[in-house]
């Protein structure tokens, strides 16, 4: 069973994924398939861990908006289901009032 999603670990979530938006949008034409820095997009108000990924992979990832990349060990298993691992990172998806929380969220609408 879920527990509640603290209103603070959601905002800093999508604050993260706002974030990563931003470096995605700046990558030069063609760019999608070099690596680039993105910040993980963990529950942690004061993580900043960076986990290099392509913008393509990135891509993958916001295919879903209940899905976030997460630095290894920053999963939340109460909120959350590891549904992709990387050597580097962490594809989790938010289940219950996480997922709807994300969506919400969500800067592509």
């Amino acid at each position: 069973m879920d527990q509640r999603l603290p209103p603070r670990v959601a905002e800093n979530e999508a604050l993260a994924r706002k974030v990563n938006e931003a470096i995605e949008r700046g990558q030069w034409p063609g760019e999608d398939s070099a690596e680039s820095a993105f910040r993980c997009e963990c529950a942690v108000v004061d993580c900043n861990r960076l986990i290099e990924l392509t913008p393509r992979e990135y891509e993958g990832v916001r295919a879903d908006p209940r899905q976030f990349v997460v630095a290894r060990g920053h999963q939340r298993p109460e909120f959350e289901t590891v549904v992709q691992t990387e050597p580097g990172y962490l594809v989790v998806q938010k289940r219950g009032e996480a997922g709807v929380r994300a969506q919400e969220t969500d800067p592509r609408g």
